[in-house]
């Protein structure tokens, strides 16, 4: 009986906001800054804004904690913000308040506290995209492809990416548990790991005989096209013949990268529903080094630019793919930055590869399928050695540049 009578008195007090609701409507339409002037300049109209409150209301009046948890105004506008912007369901189209923009900032500056690995969403799940080398999470033993349950205590099914990232990072020297979902395994496998400062290196070069070298990008940062540069000149002045470019487990690369093994011509386009997102990015003739043969490395933990490397040298027929077929994020995120210091990244483009291929939620499939995984015991890692086997193959007197 007692429930019942809450239950009557709290649909009369929503009778009543519905009703004030309609009131309020009315009275905006009939006063001198009308409905329609307001609509204008509001995101939502009068009666969508008037639901918000309703619902603020309710919370505040009703939610068990809500008497000594309360929410601030800006934690408020940034949650109706990232639900907002989440009802579009692009995972890569997402709200970063302040504080979370400043660690992305920090991150890319390339020294941060973390495990050490590239998180993405696909079709509602968070998958680990690769591990970085030598980071906590590649020590642990975590792989592209784990899906991310829970962290810690806490289930983190339906979470954003970004939210994610934000609970696995931490001070330096805590532990935290990460509890994957991986393929063909039955049981959630669960990895305690101590944070650490990372300190990104994107590229590693050596010669794996007299004549092939073996170029590996772990990720991009802003020196990576320069590295990498550096480092295939020194290997041709070794007597490189023949290349291996390791693009596994590698979220990112650059278009300078393809340059260096392409005299000219397109290396990917983008198109998107603004004029801006439509672009076409060529080969800089002038950072060309090498025509030696090459095979290039890829599997799932290859993402975006990386992609692109890809997609563009083995479509101008420079290059096999060999190993196993891409992740398949291949679209374009600009930041808009907001008035109070948050942001949004907003996909408005996606990447076609030279010959018009989509890799968004497709991704590249190797000329040669090898199942295997990257391994620092290079003679133990079967894709590597298939590489060396194919690129043998190809070995003649290297064309350099003057």
């Amino acid at each position: 009986m007692k429930k019942s009578f809450h239950t009557k008195k709290f649909l009369i007090f929503v009778a009543v906001l519905v009703f004030l609701g309609g009131l309020y409507g009315f009275k905006a339409q009939s006063a001198d800054f009308s409905e329609a002037d307001f609509n204008r300049i509001s995101p939502f109209n009068v009666r969508s804004l008037w639901l918000l409150r309703q619902i603020r209301y309710i919370i505040e009046s009703y939610q068990v904690d809500a008497d000594t948890k309360t929410a601030t105004e800006d934690e408020l506008l940034h949650g109706a913000a990232r639900g907002m912007v989440e009802a579009w369901k692009d995972p890569y189209t997402r709200f970063v308040s302040p504080s979370q923009l400043k660690d992305e900032e920090i991150e890319l500056e390339g020294r941060y506290g973390g495990l050490g690995m590239y998180v993405g969403d696909r079709d509602g799940q968070i998958l680990v995209i690769s591990p970085m080398e030598d980071s906590p999470a590649e020590k642990a033993g975590l792989k592209p492809k784990d899906q991310i349950v829970k962290v810690d205590n806490e289930v983190v099914i339906g979470w954003t990416s970004d939210k994610v990232v934000q609970k696995l990072r931490g001070e330096p020297d805590t532990k935290v548990t990460v509890w994957v979902r991986r393929e063909g395994e039955e049981e959630l496998l669960s990895f305690e790991i101590t944070r650490e400062i990372i300190n990104l290196k994107s590229v590693r070069y050596e010669m794996l005989s007299d004549d092939i070298g073996y170029l590996r990008l772990t990720q991009f940062k802003h020196n990576t096209g320069e590295d990498a540069r550096n480092g295939v000149r020194d290997m041709i002045k070794k007597g490189m013949k023949a290349l291996i470019l390791d693009l596994r487990n590698n979220g990112d690369a650059s278009v300078k990268i393809v340059s260096m093994f392409v005299r000219d011509g397109l290396v990917v386009e983008t198109k998107g529903r603004s004029e801006r997102a439509n672009e076409q990015y060529f080969v800089n003739k002038s950072d060309y080094l090498t025509s030696a043969p090459m095979v290039v490395l890829i599997n799932g933990g290859s993402a975006s630019a990386s992609e692109i490397v890809a997609g563009a040298l083995n479509d101008r027929g420079r290059a096999k793919l060999i190993g196993e077929k891409s992740f398949g994020k291949g679209s374009v995120q600009t930041l808009f930055p907001l008035t109070d210091g948050s942001g949004i990244y907003v996909t408005i483009a996606r990447y076609y590869t030279p010959s018009g291929k989509v890799i968004d939620h497709v991704g590249l499939s190797p000329d040669i399928e090898v199942k295997g995984e990257f391994s620092r015991n290079l003679s133990e890692d079967v894709q590597l050695q298939r590489a060396i086997l194919e690129v043998k193959k190809e070995i003649r007197p290297v064309a350099r540049k003057k």
